[in-house]
């Protein structure tokens, strides 16, 4: 009986000065989890590799940075057409690797392409400031500069969206860029590098490697990267964030979260529960900015969580690109394991489960990353359910009487990334919105992540830097100012003095 010819599996490449790369060396596995089976393959990157892409970024980078702001901006459009002609190519992409529903991957790439649009105004975001006359005869004005070859270091839940939060925004700058995203994801990264040189970039300008610890270590090391930017959690985040700057390197790392939403008696309690039910079990609670802790105030407690339960039941789970399918699989086995693992603690702590996700097989996808949604309630602050970041389909409840005692959990949390208020009472929003420490707040928004024109970035252990990313603070980011001072003498204009110069 003859054996079925195995297919060889397709190999992502790097992407350096222009055109694919396939380096010699390590090659890590790319999953498709509804499946559970390896899809691709995908090469390590080593020191030597980000070496070439930071050389070929360096070598890019003065014609680069002498290209006027219009003619960038110009490329920029290009590229945004390109971008929304592929969208539903680079959404497919991001389901087969990630896992997610092909509706909420085509979101996510939209919200990419929206910074893209952005980015197309940036001959009007470089404009520096100009003082005439600060003294007899002197003027003063500034420019913003690019800061020469960055990086950017990216997870693996939005193959496209976090990258571009960074390099259109970079690269409109007048920047170089080497793009290190999740392995686990890697093919969006490399359609999006080929797009943009279609849309004109020049070679160099735009650079993509792949790999583990090792890539990243050399990213941080290389003297030639000025800059980084990173996404992931607090622990790596941390020491990104110490890494760089022992190595003189300007950066902004955005870690990890456990984001609340506060419900009071008076909100619309139906509206509330289908706002949660998608901001905690979306893209299998694989999101940063996803719901994961509900704090219910006095007597919204009960009713809410009955709610919860019954839309938590009824939640359709199945491989992404399916019809109908509301969430589908975690990204590894390993991953959907250690989330699992956070259920059986949950039992352990005392806490109440109201709906049980472990054990969940999914017809047709028996051997996918699926986990079923989860449910806690009465979950109390001390318990790791409530503060680890799960990154999962698990969402907890905790009970207290009063907005300000709600206020005062959320604040007392170490992270301080998102959160949101649910209620009609424009009092307690405003005073929600002043009293509580954290960077991005909805206000019956579930998930409140900015606009575009708009910078995201949390607080405290959810962010390690001073600049958050896209919006107005990534040109700031991704730019220098000069100040400069002008005289154009006459000749009876005193010459200068010994003494310090004053203003009149």
């Amino acid at each position: 009986m003859n054996k079925p010819v195995e297919t060889p599996l397709a190999t992502v490449p790097l992407w350096i000065n222009g055109k694919p790369v396939l380096p010699a060396g390590r090659l890590g596995e790319v999953y498709d989890p509804a499946a559970g089976r390896v899809a691709k393959r995908v090469p390590y990157a080593n020191a030597q590799t980000v070496d070439a892409a930071v050389k070929a970024a360096a070598a890019a980078l003065p014609a680069w940075r002498d290209t006027p702001p219009l003619r960038r901006a110009r490329a920029m459009q290009k590229f945004l057409q390109l971008l929304q002609a592929h969208q539903k190519e680079l959404a497919q992409l991001v389901t087969e690797e990630h896992g997610k529903t092909l509706p909420d991957a085509t979101g996510s790439v939209q919200r990419g392409i929206e910074v893209v649009e952005f980015a197309c105004g940036i001959p009007h975001l470089l404009k520096g400031e100009y003082s005439e006359n600060v003294g007899t005869t002197v003027d003063t004005h500034t420019v913003r500069q690019p800061v020469g070859v960055c990086a950017g270091i990216t997870p693996f839940n939005f193959p496209v969206m976090v990258p571009m939060w960074m390099f259109p925004v970079a690269i409109a700058c007048g920047n170089t860029f080497v793009l290190k995203p999740s392995e686990k994801v890697p093919s969006a990264s490399v359609r999006m590098a080929e797009l943009f040189k279609e849309a004109g970039l020049p070679d160099g300008v735009l650079n993509v490697v792949h790999g583990d610890k090792e890539a990243v270590d050399a990213i941080l090391a290389h003297p030639g990267i000025a800059a980084v930017s990173f996404v992931g959690s607090t622990p790596i985040a941390k020491h990104i964030y110490e890494t760089c700057a022992k190595n003189g390197k300007r950066v902004q790392a955005l870690g990890g979260a456990k984001n609340h939403a506060v419900v009071l008696p008076d909100a619309d309690l139906d509206f509330t529960a289908d706002a949660l039910i998608g901001a905690a079990y979306g893209s299998a609670g694989e999101r940063c900015m996803a719901i994961s802790a509900v704090v219910a105030v006095g007597a919204a407690a009960d009713p809410l969580v009955a709610l919860l339960e019954k839309k938590a039941r009824a939640i359709k789970i199945g491989p992404g690109e399916r019809e109908g399918i509301d969430m589908g699989p975690l990204v590894t086995a390993q991953h959907r394991d250690k989330v699992a693992s956070y259920i059986d603690l949950g039992v352990k702590e005392g806490a109440r489960l109201v709906v049980d996700g472990r054990g969940l097989k999914v017809s047709g996808a028996e051997d996918g990353f699926f986990l079923g949604t989860s449910l806690f309630d009465r979950v109390q602050p001390a318990m790791r359910i409530y503060q680890d970041e799960i990154f999962g389909p698990v969402l907890v409840v905790l009970r207290v009487n009063t907005l300000e005692e709600a206020i005062a959990l959320v604040n007392r949390n170490p992270y301080a990334n998102g959160t949101a208020i649910f209620t009609e009472s424009g009092g307690a929003a405003r005073r929600f919105e002043n009293e509580i420490q954290v960077g991005m707040v909805g206000v019956n928004v579930p998930i409140p992540v900015p606009v575009a024109f708009y910078s995201f970035g949390g607080w405290k252990s959810s962010l390690f830097g001073d600049l958050h990313v896209h919006g107005v603070e990534g040109v700031k980011f991704y730019t220098r100012t000069k100040v400069i001072t002008t005289r154009w003498p006459h000749q009876d204009t005193p010459a200068p003095g010994f003494h310090m110069p004053t203003l009149g």
